[in-house]
């Protein structure tokens, strides 16, 4: 197998790099094939009745200038309000160098405008040392979107090039705030493409999770964190599977929360709250088929997320076709994975597969047991 090649990591927005968003690199895998294409190529690697799953959370201003005690200023990054006004939040070293795991319960650190953050205890239960996040109460009592808002900036890592704005943070799905990272699976579409794929007769249908901060150093799997999938987004989801159409999850985000409404039988219901679904061996993927994605750390947690819906072997193939041409992280280029599906207009680069009546795409899946 040829060994991926060596990360180059996208520093800006492509916009800033002369690129549209629709116009990233998209590497398509299929069993025994791969193809290197832009994302505007969409509708063309895609089948009619392809239902897409997008998320529609949108972005928050979540990281934030605290004060300790002690020390020069550091990032902290809010992951999560929970119902009772706590906030779930990381605690950054200064000038981005990861997690500052030196911080114990009870200590308090100055924000702006006048407000303090208590730590209370790690979160969700490790002991101080081993967890990056903490469980924080705000004093005095503020709302945190209207908090955030005023004082907030995106969250953002060492690798870019420079400040970005909350806008360059948004999906075109962006509806509903909440996530302290971009569900950056989405980021590549624009308006003219959607107008594209409805065309092509391509269906799209909303569910909502809001992202929680990413573990860039320790690759840890994600926290709980809210979603909720809509009657109408559950009703589409059991009319694809009954027509044996597929169902293509934009995101890892996408992919959780509509795996978090599915059964064990693969039916999906309506569904909201808090999920702690973990997909991964243990747990592979019921309902979706097949994954928009970008390119991550290929030691991140993310990909036994991907690997639970396409499977390891094809995971493996799909980094291994990764070229140096390709820009990592959120605002880099992007995968299609397509476990058991055909082009709808193959083109004479690609090799036409006859399609199988009996399942979702094109012939049986090797991973696991027909469900």
């Amino acid at each position: 197998m040829t060994a991926p090649a060596p990360v180059r990591e996208a520093t800006a927005p492509p916009e800033r790099r002369g690129v549209a968003r629709d116009g990233v690199r998209m590497l398509v895998w299929r069993p025994g094939a791969v193809a290197h294409r832009r994302f505007r190529d969409l509708p063309a690697e895609l089948l009619p009745g392809d239902l897409l799953i997008v998320n529609t959370s949108a972005t928050i201003p979540a990281a934030l200038t605290a004060r300790p005690e002690r020390g020069e200023p550091r990032p902290l990054h809010v992951s999560a309000v929970i119902a009772d006004g706590d906030w779930v939040v990381e605690v950054r070293l200064p000038g981005g160098g990861g997690p500052d795991l030196a911080r114990d319960a009870g200590e308090v650190l100055r924000l702006p405008d006048g407000a303090e953050v208590r730590l209370l205890a790690p979160h969700p239960g490790a002991a101080a040392g081993e967890t990056r996040l903490w469980r924080a109460s705000v004093c005095p009592p503020v709302s945190a979107a209207e908090y955030l808002a005023r004082h907030g900036r995106p969250i953002g890592y060492g690798y870019l090039d420079g400040p970005t704005r909350l806008r360059d943070h948004q999906t075109v799905f962006a509806a509903h705030p909440g996530s302290a990272e971009m569900p950056s699976a989405g980021r590549p579409f624009s308006g003219r493409l959607l107008a594209r794929l409805v065309s092509a007769g391509v269906t799209l249908a909303p569910v909502l999770l809001h992202a929680g901060v990413s573990s860039p150093e320790a690759h840890e799997p994600p926290q709980a964190e809210r979603f909720a999938v809509p009657a109408d987004t559950a009703r589409l989801a059991e009319s694809a599977r009954r027509a044996g159409r597929r169902v293509i999850a934009v995101g890892t985000t996408a992919a959780r929360a509509l795996e978090s409404a599915a059964s064990g039988a693969g039916r999906v219901r309506p569904a909201s709250g808090w999920t702690d679904l973990v997909l991964g061996p243990d747990r592979p993927a019921r309902v979706v088929d097949g994954l928009v994605t970008g390119l991550h750390e290929p030691r991140a947690s993310h990909r036994m997320l991907i690997e639970a819906v396409a499977g390891p072997a094809a995971v493996a193939e799909a980094y291994a076709a990764v070229t140096a041409a390709y820009l990592w992280h959120e605002f880099g280029d992007t995968m299609l994975l397509l476990p058991g599906g055909v082009s709808r207009t193959p083109s004479p680069r690609w090799p036409s597969r006859p399609r199988s009546p009996g399942r979702r795409g094109a012939g049986p899946d090797p991973r696991r047991p027909r469900r």
